[in-house]
């Protein structure tokens, strides 16, 4: 249902949490004009599922739909095969067709999840970029001039370290631009290393004989490691196709520093609310403990529902506060009478590799029921029932067959 608030009221809710908006005048100016916008956020299926960190963005488009504006979610699926540097000091890996075809299609499935389906407008931006002639690219790529697309922040550094840049990274702006050219944006929204991306595509709109886009940008969230942002890259990720278990555990893990950031970014506390944890947290009046529960219960219902999220709950209170086993165990059946404790995690347990099997036993990662194996020569004697526990939160029970 859409929400009736004054162009004002959009604004102020609108605005919350952003980093940058250019401009403040210009957004308010758009939503007088009591139109639906279109309102545009590219992403790059450079990895094959969306996590929290894409949640934040997805969240705040979800709310300009509240006000009955149309999203336009850009799939780049031809960007992809380009790779941009954004905030990073290497470029991603450049995709194959067929990659970036069935990430595409995964992304827009999981979006979904989160923004409203009648609102939502999916593009794909090979559509118009695939078209273009060389000619059509140069035309494009001479509506920018190389010392604006320096002042880009990675770009600069990486110029002043005689790292390399190739052309074709300058191209991968110009593209972006070009996306919001075709699908006419009022207003373009990212995340904080997006912002010299959307300021070219205001460049490029205007060129075009277009109004410019007002763009908005949102914080980027540190992943699970509570230091890089959120990537599948640096596997600190939450996804949002983990399970429940695992979307609970993992809510679990975050530091303590980032309760405040997850309940700001991530769930609909009001200000008042938010105020509030903030307190307890600066006084100590709480365990942070308990405001993970309260976390992981909120934001695992917005994927499952709240009686899934409950039970994802009470199963991590069960497991880990009680020292209890989950109540379903996945069996690993053994026809032999002793196996290697570095073949069983690999050829059984889903770990990719011995030299990962290696790392989690070195740091006292893998027990069977409550005997912590820690040597990697370790050969285990198979009982009926046993328990292999990886990390905290992988179990396994042993069968003999």
């Amino acid at each position: 249902m859409v929400e009736l608030l004054t162009p004002e009221e959009q604004l102020k809710e609108l605005s919350r949490n952003h980093v940058s908006l250019i401009s403040e005048e210009e957004l308010l100016r758009k939503l007088k004009s009591k139109r639906s916008l279109r309102v545009k956020l590219g992403v790059d299926p450079s990895r094959p599922d969306l996590h929290l960190g894409h949640a934040v963005v997805l969240r705040k488009l979800r709310h300009f739909q509240k006000f009955g504006h149309q999203v336009v979610l850009i799939i780049g699926d031809f960007t992809a095969r380009i790779g941009d540097p954004s905030g990073r000091s290497k470029t991603r890996p450049m995709l194959s067709r067929e990659e970036a075809k069935i990430n595409a299609e995964s992304y827009s499935t999981q979006a979904f999840k989160i923004l409203d389906r009648e609102l939502t407008e999916i593009r794909f931006n090979s559509e118009w970029l695939d078209a273009m002639s060389f000619e059509d690219v140069i035309r494009l790529s001479s509506k920018y001039t190389v010392a604006r697309m320096m002042e880009r922040h990675d770009f600069a550094r990486r110029y002043e370290e005689n790292e390399p840049i190739g052309i074709s990274e300058f191209l991968y702006p110009l593209a972006q631009a070009y996306d919001s050219v075709v699908v006419k944006a009022d207003v373009e929204i990212g995340g904080d290393d997006q912002f010299f991306n959307l300021v070219v595509g205001r460049k490029i709109q205007e060129e075009h004989g277009l109004e410019a886009q007002a763009i908005l940008t949102v914080p980027l969230i540190e992943g699970t490691d509570g230091k890089l942002k959120m990537s599948k890259s640096y596997d600190n990720y939450i996804a949002f196709d983990d399970t429940p278990r695992d979307m609970f555990g993992k809510l679990m893990s975050i530091p303590d520093t980032l309760i405040l950031k997850y309940f700001r970014l991530l769930t609909d506390k009001s200000e008042v609310e938010l105020s509030e944890i903030e307190t307890m947290i600066k006084s100590k009046s709480v365990n942070p403990r308990d405001l993970k529960l309260e976390l992981g219960v909120e934001i695992t219902s917005q994927f499952y529902g709240e009686e899934t999220a409950l039970s994802a709950r009470d199963e991590f209170i069960k497991i880990f506060r009680n020292k209890e086993l989950p109540e379903e165990i996945p069996e690993i059946k053994i026809s032999t009478e002793s196996v290697s404790i570095v073949d069983l995690l690999v050829s059984h347990a889903n770990i990719s590799s011995r030299s990962e099997a290696r790392r989690l036993i070195d740091q006292g990662g893998v027990k069977v029921n409550d005997e912590v194996l820690n040597d990697i020569h370790s050969v285990i004697e198979i009982s009926d029932g046993d328990v292999l526990r990886i990390g905290k939160k992988r179990f396994y029970r042993l069968v003999k067959c």
